[in-house]
This record gives structure tokens, sequence and C-alpha cells, in this order.
């Protein structure tokens, strides 16, 4: 959400205090007094722009949350787009060496088999007391992931029973495009996030760079292993890779959501005495959560997370209270 700007002119006492007590309603707010950055208090009506006093129940009432500026691990990354598959080679279709008729199946589609387990029993077309029969086994662990046969159905050498595919690992095929090829090397870490499951990163190292260049998206598939043993990634499903170039174990951030930018510039609202004040910065390496600041902080610093749109309305206006309301 863009920060909203405010632009008035004087017409008078009742016309201001008209405009100004408008604009703060739209912000939920009851505003107190406001003390100015360095401990003077903000001349009300007058625009200047000191820190943000508020009550308790303000905070309350926008949802403030802080977090501390801390030192921690961050990693710069390379953000590429791309799809689950399945890996290559880890699959199998399941048919019977005999022509008959299926008489009992052993598995359901979704169920996770293991090798030589009994799939299925196949009663042979050929004569006797009883006909001779056959058990389909499983050639691999994996899971069924399509079943192509119901009791009673003839079937025949060529038919396709079961389908097997084993999940325990799968790749994230992205693309790169020329100009970052440089960037990716075989063995780098890389953080995998998805629509399904947007609050749950998952980890895995680049394994293959393609061997040839798109002519027409100009960019090269890049394919990124990772585990899978909860069968939670499933082959199609979009995926945004972060491959990471470069990590720091002990970075200067804040929480991403922290940081304002308006007007060519990047600032937080930090907590000072149970004031709010802006304070710019200047930042440098990005992750999915955080932000480095490599200026305007200091670690233990407090700034604010959520809530922080509201405060800077606030600032905006001078911080001008509204009459008749309390702190």
């Amino acid at each position: 959400m863009r920060p909203m700007n405010f632009s008035f002119v004087r017409h008078g006492a009742a016309s201001c205090s008209h405009f100004l007590r408008t604009s703060l309603l739209l912000t939920g707010l009851c505003i107190g007094s406001v003390a100015a950055a360095h401990g003077g208090q903000v001349e009300i009506g007058a625009g200047a722009k000191g820190a943000v006093h508020l009550s308790e129940a303000q905070q309350k009432a926008i949802g403030l949350k802080l977090a501390d500026v801390t030192l921690r691990p961050l990693s710069e990354l390379l953000y590429l787009n791309g799809e689950v598959r399945a890996v290559p080679g880890r699959q199998a279709e399941v048919s019977t060496r005999i022509s008959g008729q299926v008489k009992a199946i052993h598995v359901a589609l979704g169920d996770r088999v293991r090798a030589g387990q009994p799939l299925a029993r196949v009663q042979s077309r050929l004569v006797g007391d009883p006909p001779p029969s056959v058990e389909v086994t499983a050639p691999m662990a994996g899971v069924i992931d399509a079943v192509g046969a119901a009791v009673g159905s003839s079937v025949e050498p060529t038919t396709v029973l079961f389908h097997i595919q084993d999940t325990s690992e799968v790749d994230v095929v992205a693309r790169v495009y020329e100009e970052d090829l440089g960037k990716v090397v075989l063995g780098q870490a890389a953080s995998i996030h998805l629509l399904s499951y947007p609050n749950k990163p998952f980890a895995g190292k680049v394994t293959l760079i393609g061997p040839a260049l798109d002519p027409l998206s100009r960019t090269v598939e890049v394919w990124v292993k990772l585990p899978n043993p909860d069968g939670l990634l499933k082959p199609h499903l979009f995926a945004r890779v972060g491959v990471v170039l470069k990590r720091d174990d002990a970075t200067l951030a804040v929480p991403t959501a922290a940081i304002i930018e308006a007007n060519g510039e990047k600032f937080v609202f930090v907590k000072q005495k149970g004031d709010f004040a802006r304070v710019e910065i200047t930042t440098g390496t990005s992750d999915d959560r955080y932000t480095e600041v490599t200026d305007g902080l200091v670690p233990d610093d407090a700034v604010v997370t959520q809530g922080n749109r509201q405060v800077y309305t606030v600032w905006l206006t001078g911080g001008v209270p509204l009459k008749g309301e309390d702190d």
C-alpha cells in the first residue's frame, strides 16, 4: 500500500481543524500530544514532523507490533520461477505378463507401497482347475498415482495396471535469464517457496544447469533437488526458487515489513521512550523476510513492524491532536 500524502492550504482554523480531524479518523487513532525528535513539543498545526506519541490504547487500536533490530544470518538471493517435477527414472508402469481377468486388487490410489509388495491378482485365460493365476507385485517403492484396472476387468500384457512414482525426492526446474546465468553454480543452496505452503520454505541444492539456452525466452533451465519425505511437493506445482548467492551469518537486519519507502527514501519508526521517531535507513541485502540495514540503526533498536503505516500518516500531519479526545 502506498503511503498517504497530505497537502492543504490554511483557509482558517475551522477548515484546517476539520481536515485534520477527518484525516486522522481515517487511521482509526485518537492522537494525543507529540514530542519532537529531540524531546521538544511539536507546534500544533505547523506541520512540523517530530516523534509520534501514542497511548497504550491507541497502540492497541491499530494492532501495533515491534521487533528488535538484531544480528542474524542473511542471504543474498537470486529469485527464479519454476515448477516441481518428478525425478526422472523414479517411476514405473506395472503390467502383467499374461492375458486374463483381474480377480483382486490389494492397493488403492495414493497408497505408498514397498518393492515386491503384492498389488493385484490376475487369473489366466488358460484352462485349468483352478485356472492359473499370477500375483502382480510392485517393482519399486513409491506411491500409487494411477490405477488402470478394476476387479473383473480383462487385461493384456500391454495393459498398465498401476503407475508408481517415487516422490521421496523431487526436482524443481526453474529458468534463469542469460544475464544471471554466471551467478548460478552447481551445489548452491536454494530456498523453495510454493503457493500451496506460503509459510513453509523448503531447502534444496542446485544439481544441474541445463546445457542449452532457449532462444525464445533467453533462459536456461536450473535443476534443484530437494527431499520430500512428507509428499507435500507434488509434480507441476508452481515454485519460487531463491538461489543463495552469498550468506552472512551476522548481518544487522530488520523485518522487511518494518520498512516504508516514500519520495525516494527508506525509513522505519523506532520506539524512543514511548514515542515513535522516523529514522531514515540505508539498506543492503534482502531475503524473503528480512532486510540488511547498513546505516541508521543499531542493535536492540525496536522498530514498528505492524501499524507503521498508521504511525506514518500521523507523522505526516505533524501529530496534531483531535480536540476533545483523550490520549
